[in-house]
């Protein structure tokens, strides 16, 4: 294998597939990346056997590229990355001398290290599902900033470490939940399936990586694996086996209370009153009466926080409400509306938050049972 490229366009296709390669990899191999090298392209392939990303670079008018001999190596990442990243150069060379012996190059300096065989890495089924549809880059990115935060981190219940996307004809609902705050959206595609199913928050996180420029991207669905093809790239994830739970039961119909104000005035205000932590958790209450908003929060150790929100439009009997700040405070953050409204039950009940004129999507909160 030996071949010669442009150093920029390597070195981004490297930074792609890396996000792939876990710092604890299950295989030796999948501390590394395959160099699958043909007459007319470069494939580059890392995996962590859950999150794989494959991505092509081809002989075109673009860029300097030339494939001397084609071959297949497995290089270590952190390497060829390091040493790619710091050659002083606008080409770079690399080539395969006998067995497993690599030496990358330019005009000045020289590197040589030993490799892995191509056909030690683990097969990766890249196959791609007939059922597929496409949706702007953006888009999906805000998607999954609307629901992600809510996603748990906790291993105790798998199938709530990712997002559901529940498709029904042409109409896909997000959600994740935590069970203790619950995030949903929705948006609609160009066709119809029929799917449940769970990505984990890890391998959305490391997508939303490549999700910056505006541009067009396919989604393949499948029941054990999705796919999400970006121009010459596709990002590959498995699936989180289990059943996500039926939340819809969760969400209350009727209200007795709503509140609604700025979005500035309220982040503010969480935001400020914040500082107040027990046990690292900033409990906030929440005292409403038709005169007055107040947000408090207070310690015994640190002391206590009040704020008037005077912008507030409350209607309803008097309630005092307590929630984990930081839960409102990013329910918030994920509604892009200028008002947000509250919607209470009651004082120990789950609440909603929406935003004035958005109807895709809603937030949900539990209270806490305890105030400081």
């Amino acid at each position: 294998m030996f071949f010669k490229i442009n150093k920029k366009e390597l070195l981004n296709s490297l930074n792609v597939v890396s996000r792939a390669i876990s710092n604890y990899s299950p295989l030796p191999a999948f501390s590394g990346i395959k160099f699958d090298v043909s007459e007319q392209e470069i494939c580059l392939m890392a995996s962590d056997s859950d999150i794989s990303i494959k991505t092509y670079l081809t002989i075109n008018d673009e860029f300097y590229m030339e494939i001397i001999k084609p071959g297949s190596i497995v290089i270590e990442a952190k390497y060829i990355l390091d040493i790619v990243r710091k050659m002083d150069t606008e080409v770079v060379e690399i080539e395969v001398l006998d067995g497993c012996n690599i030496k990358i190059s330019d005009e000045s300096s020289e590197f040589k290290i030993i490799g892995m065989y191509a056909n030690e890495y683990p097969l990766i089924d890249f196959d791609k599902s007939e059922d597929s549809f496409k949706i702007n880059s953006l888009e999906l990115k805000k998607i999954i900033n609307k629901t992600i935060f809510a996603t748990s981190d906790k291993d105790t219940r798998p199938y709530l470490n990712g997002i559901n996307f529940k498709i029904e004809g042409n109409n896909v609902e997000c959600t994740a939940t935590d069970s203790y705050r619950l995030a949903k959206t929705s948006f609609t595609i160009e066709k119809d399936f029929s799917y449940n199913i769970i990505i984990p928050s890890k391998s959305l996180n490391e997508l939303m990586k490549s999700l910056d420029e505006d541009r067009e991207i396919e989604l393949f669905l499948s029941n054990k694996k999705v796919q999400f093809l970006i121009d010459n790239t596709t990002i590959q994830t498995r699936l989180i086996d289990g059943k996500f739970p039926d939340t819809q039961q969760l969400i209350p119909t009727s209200f007795d209370y709503e509140l609604s104000l700025d979005i500035r005035d309220i982040l503010g205000s969480i935001d400020r009153v914040s500082f107040i932590k027990n046990d690292g958790v900033n409990i906030i209450k929440l005292e409403l009466t038709s005169g007055e908003c107040i947000l408090s929060s207070k310690s015994q150790e640190i002391g206590s926080a009040t704020e008037i929100l005077r912008t507030a439009n409350f209607q309803g009997n008097d309630l005092n409400i307590s929630f984990n700040g930081r839960y409102v405070f990013e329910a918030i953050k994920a509604i892009n509306a200028s008002t947000i409204k509250f919607k209470f039950s009651g004082d120990m009940k789950p609440f909603i938050i929406e935003g004035e004129g958005i109807d895709n999507v809603l937030q949900l909160v539990l209270p806490v049972r305890t105030y400081l």
